[in-house]
């Protein structure tokens, strides 16, 4: 009997859930320098001190801005989203730690983001949303992958801020290339009818969370098709806001 369980493979399964459970408690030491780490935080006050916070930005598409308000762009042509908002820039080290959960499946770097995401907003004073949307993967990625990023960083958020998590009433229709390298109107190209809502939201206002933003066009994309679905007011939060290209 065990050697049956071993050759299906359910062993493999078995054992990376071990892994992932085991990486989400641990360590208990700063990610970035190793030294030890803020209370139930992994990282130190030294670097929580330099990651690179977005402090002022715009409230339509949530880039960089010398001070808040609404930039050009979006006063000329709004989003189909109510509002964007990032907790930092995307650079150095939030970048890695990003990067250390995508490509690397570093679960706790998603704990770590999600809490202080969860920080600068209350700090912010957002308006909160009634449910959280984590941007869905298609079946053929999340199979490859073993997580979906966005799913893991709205979970501490949804603990942190006592908002409800929903991630069952959209899906993914079909899988996408990259959007990395795409420029503007081929990442639109790519994500035409991609995203499809499942079941009645039920609510009437949503918040989208994902790692980064760049062009925003996943999120334009999956706003749409919620607000075709009755929801009046989609709000945007990422984690991190990347320059445009160019």
């Amino acid at each position: 009997m065990a050697g049956g369980f071993l050759s299906t493979g359910k062993f493999n399964g078995v054992n990376k859930w071990l892994k992932n459970t085991h990486e989400w408690f641990l360590p208990g030491s700063c990610i970035l320098c190793g030294r030890a780490g803020q209370l139930d935080r992994d990282l130190c006050a030294g670097c929580v001190s330099e990651l690179p916070y977005l402090k002022s930005a715009c409230h339509g598409c949530a880039i960089a801005l010398p001070q808040a308000g609404v930039c050009g762009k979006c006063l000329q042509k709004p989003h189909a989203f109510n509002r964007a908002w990032a907790a930092f820039d995307y650079q150095p080290p939030v970048d890695h730690l990003i990067q250390l959960l995508k490509f690397n499946g570093k679960l706790y770097s998603a704990r770590l983001l999600g809490q202080l995401m969860a920080e600068r907003m209350m700090m912010a004073g957002l308006d909160m949303p009634q449910r959280l949307l984590p941007v869905p993967l298609h079946v053929s990625r999340l199979r490859q992958r073993g997580f979906n990023q966005a799913l893991e960083l709205a979970r501490p958020l949804s603990r942190e801020l006592g908002l409800p998590l929903t991630h069952g009433i959209a899906c993914r229709l079909r899988p996408t290339v990259a959007q990395m390298g795409l420029d503007a109107k081929a990442r639109r190209r790519n994500l035409k009818g991609v995203f499809k809502v499942m079941a009645e939201p039920g609510v009437s206002h949503v918040a989208i969370v994902d790692d980064v933003m760049t062009t925003g066009s996943t999120v334009e994309v999956l706003a749409k098709a919620l607000k075709r679905a009755g929801v009046a007011r989609v709000d945007v939060w990422v984690c991190a806001r990347a320059a445009k290209p160019g």
